[in-house]
């Protein structure tokens, strides 16, 4: 033992990796990420394109489409599957089991707080007028983002193809993103045989731009972590099949399968391996099962637990917290209301994303080493035109529910649409998004100074007019 050592010295970080990124320096991001991550999927792609592509310069642009591609495909938040992906790039397994559990905690407590609150009052103006100008502010970083992913990602007529048809596919007719995601690998695969010119690699900027822009800590040729095998395929499946099982045993010889606890687990255990398409993809069979045959829920409680998710940082999908608090706080069995609704948010939490890890920390290192094949390239150029399309489909919908106060389904043949009713238009929301967009980019503000701004101005608003 030094000297150091034995005056109680803390002992020195671990060297920093050969992308020179310390994990201190990391966690102070994914937390900044994690506080910044509102308005849904397509508004946390967002913050951790600007973050980590814009500002940081930690990946590239392909590196960040290609991580977003897999996580796509998977069942689960691929938000959060994203800044797992992107942290294990980084530092390993212990990097991606810090960025996906900090995007998680803020949500998390937000969420916990706000469904006690909701729970014992079911009164939330103060929370409305501080939140009022903050969907608005998040609709403009939303759109900036998509149009910067989708100006470096559709670099030609077939990418702009695929895209258009890709929205026009999930919007209009309702086509499962499984489905539109297999589809458009299908395309790239058949384009790149006939027409190997037709779907290029994404650029990672613009031509004629400084090469220093290009460079960034993760080079684009670099492949990250152990090359795959079985045995580490069967490991990781292990570890993490046993964290995800073994609570629920628990559970079950605690508390009995009678039990609303057993219930929750097992019921978002399912919904875990079958959420494609993220959080939208599964509120209303999760709304339909919670109101109509467990009974957890009122029908327009479903809704509240929305609310409060878009406007709380972290995953959409984080409703369903909300939907585990209020069934176990109804019934708790032998346990005081409120502690059954805590011991519902944690394991409703925990076996839904305990499987997002599994299947980053299963799949990308199979992924890494299939990035520069050319046919898997091809493929993946065509989901990423794809991805434009779904996002741009999340940024309408979500732009209707913060402009417009009631929308209504419109049917022409096989088509449907939501159409806003333009009495309802909410036009000091449009004005705080208008001008959140402008500072952002014409005057290149911060995103935190511009959410700061948008949400002071909107609760202003809000308690002066709307109270």
């Amino acid at each position: 033992m030094d000297a150091s050592e034995r005056a109680g010295a803390r002992p020195p970080e671990r060297p920093a990796p050969a992308h020179g990124i310390t994990f201190r320096a990391a966690l102070r991001v994914w937390m900044r990420v994690a506080l910044l991550s509102f308005g849904g999927p397509a508004g946390q792609i967002a913050v951790m394109h600007r973050i980590l592509v814009e500002e940081k310069r930690w990946i590239g642009e392909r590196r960040f489409l290609h991580a977003l591609n897999y996580c796509m495909l998977l069942p689960g938040p691929e938000a959060q599957q994203l800044a797992t992906y992107v942290g294990w790039l980084l530092h390993g397994t212990r990097g991606g089991l810090a960025a996906g559990m900090l995007f998680i905690l803020p949500g998390f407590l937000a969420i916990l707080a706000l469904s006690i609150v909701y729970a014992r009052f079911q009164g939330m103006a103060p929370l409305e007028a501080i939140f009022f100008g903050l969907k608005p502010a998040v609709l403009a970083i939303v759109v900036e983002a998509l149009m910067r992913i989708g100006r470096r990602a559709l670099g030609g007529p077939a990418s702009l193809a695929v895209a258009t048809a890709a929205f026009v596919a999930i919007f209009f007719l309702g086509v499962p993103f499984p489905a539109i995601v297999a589809g458009a690998a299908l395309v790239g695969l058949a384009a790149g045989r006939w027409w190997p010119n037709s779907f290029q690699p994404v650029s990672p900027g613009k031509p004629g731009e400084d090469p220093a822009e290009e460079r960034t800590a993760i080079p684009d040729d670099s492949v990250a972590g152990a090359a795959p095998s079985w045995s580490r395929a069967a490991r990781v499946s292990a570890v993490w099949l046993t964290l995800w099982l073994v609570p629920l045993a628990a559970i079950a010889m605690v508390f009995g399968r009678e039990s609303v606890f057993w219930q929750e687990g097992l019921f978002f255990s399912k919904t875990a391996v079958v959420t494609f398409g993220g959080a939208y993809a599964v509120l209303a069979y999760v709304a339909q099962r919670a109101v109509e045959t467990f009974g957890w829920l009122e029908p327009g409680e479903m809704l509240d637990g929305l609310g409060m998710a878009e406007s709380t940082p972290g995953p959409l999908i984080m409703v369903l917290q909300f939907v585990g608090f209020l069934g176990a706080y109804r019934n708790p069995g032998p346990l005081d209301p409120v502690a059954a609704g805590i011991l519902g948010s944690v394991v409703t939490t925990w076996v839904t994303f305990v499987p997002c890890f599994l299947w980053i920390f299963l799949g990308a290192p199979y992924i890494e080493r299939l990035r520069h094949q050319r046919a898997l390239s091809r493929a993946l150029s065509a989901v990423t035109a794809a991805v434009v399309g779904v996002i741009l489909n999340l940024a309408l919908w979500f732009s209707l529910h913060v402009l417009f106060g009631e929308l209504r389904e419109e049917r022409f043949g096989p088509l449907r649409a939501l159409v806003p009713e333009w009495r309802t238009l909410d036009l000091a929301a449009a004005l705080i998004s208008a001008a959140a967009f402008l500072a952002l980019l014409r005057f290149k503000v911060g995103m935190a100074a511009t959410l700061a701004g948008s949400v002071l101005i909107g609760a202003a608003w809000f308690l002066l007019v709307r109270l």
